[in-house]
């Protein structure tokens, strides 16, 4: 085992580390869908009395993909201190 860990904790971060992984996906994902909305809402003249809402989910579509990856990196830096913290 890596850094003379329990079997048991390092299980436990490897799950963590693919949770993490899965509910970036899931932010990246809500990014998407709100980004083609907000495009296609702005695109189609029919809709052209919604075309606030089609902005505001471009802004939205925006915010939700910085905190995901903010969100992603925290836990990553987090997993990455406490199985380095092990060793010593």
């Amino acid at each position: 085992m890596k850094n003379d860990i329990s079997r048991t904790d390092y299980l436990a971060l490897q799950r963590t580390k693919l949770a993490n992984e899965r509910t970036f996906l899931a932010y990246f994902r809500t990014f998407s869908v709100l980004l083609s909305s907000g495009l296609a809402i702005i695109k189609i003249d029919i809709l052209e009395n919604l075309i606030g809402l089609g902005y505001f989910f471009l802004f939205t579509s925006f915010v939700v993909i910085i905190i995901g990856v903010v969100r992603f990196l925290y836990v990553k830096r987090k997993l990455r201190k406490a199985f380095f913290m092990d060793k010593k």
